[in-house]
């Protein structure tokens, strides 16, 4: 054998090395009875496979069927696919022979035959069925089985199956020589030939395969190209008894099948070349298209996104189902139908994708026609009706029909693709709609197709949720991706806030046993304070309040709220400072932490302080104004109506600027007027006015003067008790607020303090003696504070 030749290996050592194909050993009975036995139990098995075939149809499992075509348009070469056994695999190595080491005997064993074949009873009608049957196969594996029980006992005797490995699939170009995997060989005891074979380009095999017609091998091309499939030893018998028939699909070649008869027949007439050229034809057809469908459907569950899945859906209608032109119309959120993908014809996907048609025209579609199943089709008598409405059309020209079920140019087929629906109900939600046009067969599609189409869409519905549930989930992960860099931004940006903020920040827990404790705090707050971050998270703010504050500190409110108070240092003072809650909240927890903002006010407190000072004290002797006495007085009184005029509801007081309240708190201890009553108790209010004040300006000048108020100032404050109030009323006027004394001792009280006035005050070289006028009055809830200095003042006179 040439360099050119094929090459072969044998994976399973055979039943028997060149068996007598003319008559059985004696010896070999038993093993007949057994093969008979076991092909009793065979037929019993292919009834009950044909039932679970038909049920399976019957409630929507895969199923398919490839009309009839002739041998002679179908022959071509294409690209790598993949059947039987290899399905999902690439070409498996060739291994054991070259064309220098040419199989040995041990390497290729052939059928042992029976006894010749019995006649059968009707032979054309044996023949119809068989061929039917061949295209009911499931799968690639499934139909060469059923070929081999339509060739056995049909035809022939035996036969051997060899297929392309892989497969190609769709419109693959074939790059390199064919590798013919043996695929089954019936009857199973027949033994086999060379399980792998390397058909090259110019040999008697490539012509054989590329030819149209059955080959016997008592022809020079026949018997050139059965030892390059079989080996030179095969062994099988001449004289016309054995056939090689080429399988054609659509496109390409798919691989050979080896017919033999018993020797003791008669050889292979035409007739018989052309029943076995039927089963051929059907066969490859069905393994082909079922490859097709099968890489069709694996194809939709493969693509990544949605538009990769939309133009799958298309081509695989072209590649895998038979039509020469495809369309996927995908309903959007509005509820129309966009044009999204097409196949077979790239002007019409120039013209159509992209356009869109209103979901009330569609809805129009599906009602029509007649329904094969979900599918919708609308012969070319009726659908002349929607050549005007505004669902994206593509017009073919085409002769009229010539038979009844022959495909009309204008003939629409829809299938509808419904997503899976939750409930239970027949139909989903409406994905979209495939609209198919030009049946290769030129026919309108038979039972099987339909199912075929309908099973494909019902796919493509899946695969288009997939899709979309895979390009919404990319779109959330996105989205879920910039939301973290978002929070991560954010939370950089907080912390950065958080730590270089001027002003002092406090992080504390809401909430459980550890409710107030700070647990994070800033530079700015531990220096405002003394002390460090580690000591800060021992703390509550509640620990470090001054004890008069904390009433403030408890009132105010978690979210927004604002108090000013004093925080203690770490060197035992305390600070004035503002402080700001806001509340970090979970949505599903609630509350969670409290984010405080701690300002220190204590110069602006200062401030406050010093200016409340001044308009409440005398700016030269630093003793209370008139405004401050009226203040402290009226906060021991009360109105009460039967005192008089003052007593009256909601009376203003000048020097207070409100009114007083109409009503008494029931922890008000009432003041009254010792008068009558010697072991009484009151608020004793004592005048004093200075006497001729106004000498000591003209004689001495207005700094000398101030130097007397003054002293006299300091001399009352020494002479009072701790708790009593001294104020100066006016120019030359002071007061002397005294709580709990009887009208003996106020007296007494009074007399004393006007000898201390009267003491000698040095001006510079010379002394002075003052003297004063003092008056005696006695504060009373239910009259005015202004009332009762008038009366003061008027007994100093």
């Amino acid at each position: 054998m040439g360099e050119d030749g094929p090459s072969r290996t044998q994976e399973a050592a055979p039943l028997l090395s060149h068996p007598d194909l003319h008559a059985l050993d004696p010896d070999d009975a038993a093993l007949n009875d057994v093969d008979r036995a076991l092909e009793k139990a065979r037929a019993v098995l292919d009834e009950e496979h044909e039932a679970v075939q038909q049920a399976a149809g019957e409630v929507g499992y895969w199923s398919s069927s490839i009309p009839s075509a002739s041998p002679a348009a179908e022959a071509g070469v294409s690209g790598p696919g993949q059947v039987g056994r290899n399905l999902g695999g690439q070409p498996s190595e060739l291994s054991g022979t070259t064309p220098n080491n040419p199989p040995t005997s041990h390497e290729a064993s052939f059928p042992v035959l029976e006894s010749p074949r019995s006649p059968a009873a009707d032979p054309e009608g044996d023949i119809s069925e068989a061929a039917r049957g061949i295209t009911r196969g499931r799968d690639p594996e499934d139909i060469v089985t059923r070929l081999c029980r339509a060739v056995v006992p049909t035809v022939a005797d035996a036969v051997l199956v060899y297929l392309r490995d892989p497969i190609p699939t769709g419109d693959e170009e074939h790059v390199g020589p064919l590798v013919l995997r043996l695929q089954q060989v019936h009857p199973l005891h027949a033994g086999g030939g060379a399980t792998l074979c390397e058909v090259r380009p110019g040999g008697a095999l490539f012509d054989v395969l590329n030819g149209a017609l059955p080959v016997t091998t008592d022809s020079p091309v026949g018997g050139a190209a059965l030892p390059e499939l079989l080996g030179e030893g095969h062994g099988t018998p001449g004289g016309g008894h054995t056939v090689l028939v080429p399988l054609h699909g659509r496109r390409r070649i798919i691989g050979t099948a080896v017919l033999l008869r018993h020797a003791a027949e008669r050889a292979f007439q035409d007739a018989d070349l052309s029943v076995a050229a039927e089963f051929a034809t059907r066969s490859a057809l069905a393994i082909d298209k079922s490859h097709n469908l099968q890489a069709a459907v694996q194809g939709l569950h493969l693509a990544r996104s949605l538009a990769d899945t939309l133009q799958v859906v298309a081509d695989g209608v072209v590649t895998g189902l038979g039509y020469e032109l495809a369309c996927v119309n995908l309903v959007r959120p509005d509820g129309d139908l966009v044009v999204a993908s097409l196949a077979g014809n790239s002007a019409a996907d120039a013209l159509l994708t992209g356009r869109v048609g209103s979901r009330e025209s569609w809805e129009r579609r599906l009602s029509m026609g007649q329904h094969w199943g979900d599918l919708v089709f609308i012969p070319h008598t009726e659908g002349w009706v929607l050549d005007d409405d505004d669902v994206p059309q593509w017009h073919t020209d085409g002769p009229a029909p010539r038979f009844e079920d022959e495909w009309h140019p204008s003939d629409r087929l829809f299938a509808p693709m419904y997503a899976r629906s939750a409930s239970g109900a027949s139909h989903g939600e409406l994905v979209g709609v495939i609209s198919v046009d030009h049946p290769l067969t030129r026919r309108r599609p038979r039972p099987d197709e339909r199912r075929d189409l309908e099973e494909y869409a019902f796919q493509a519905a899946i695969a288009i949720s997939n899709a979309r549930l895979r390009t919404n989930m990319q779109r959330a992960l996105v989205r879920l991706d910039r939301e973290q860099q978002t929070l991560r931004a954010s939370e950089e940006s907080f912390r950065q806030a958080f730590e270089y903020a001027p002003i002092g920040m406090a992080i504390a827990e809401m909430g459980g046993d550890q409710n107030g404790r700070i647990l994070r705090t800033n530079d700015a707050l531990c220096r405002m304070l003394g002390r460090p971050a580690s000591a800060m998270r021992r703390y509550a703010f509640s620990d470090l309040v001054h004890p008069e504050d904390i009433g403030i500190l408890l009132r105010t409110s978690a979210e927004g709220g604002r108090a000013e108070l004093r925080l203690g240092r770490r060197d035992g003072t305390f600070l004035w400072v503002s402080m700001r809650n806001s509340v970090v909240a979970d949505e599903a927890d609630g509350p969670r932490f409290l984010l405080t903002h701690v300002e220190d006010i204590e110069e602006r407190k200062q401030r406050e302080f010093d200016l409340a000072h001044r308009a409440s004290h005398d700016a030269l002797t630093g003793l209370p104004n008139s405004a401050e006495l009226h203040a402290r007085i009226d906060a021991r009184l009360c109105a009460l109506r039967e005192h008089g005029s003052d007593a009256t509801e909601g009376v203003d007081d000048p020097y207070l600027g409100h009114a007083y309240p109409a009503t008494t708190s029931h922890t008000h201890t009432h003041v009254r007027a010792p008068v009558g009553d010697d072991n009484a108790h009151g608020l004793a209010v004592l005048f004093f006015a200075l006497r001729d004040f106004k000498a000591i300006n003209t004689r001495f000048g207005h700094d000398a003067g101030d130097g007397v108020l003054v002293e006299v100032a300091r001399r009352l404050g020494e002479a009072v008790r701790d708790g009593d109030t001294v104020a100066r009323y006016g120019g030359d006027e002071f007061v002397v607020l005294a709580d709990g004394l009887d009208p003996a001792d106020a007296h007494t009280a009074a007399v004393w303090m006007q000898e201390r006035i009267h003491l000698p005050i040095p001006l510079g070289d010379q002394t002075v003696r003052m003297h004063s006028g003092v008056g005696i009055a006695w504060a009373q809830c239910g009259t005015a504070p202004g009332d009762i200095l008038r009366a003061a003042r008027g007994f100093s006179s």
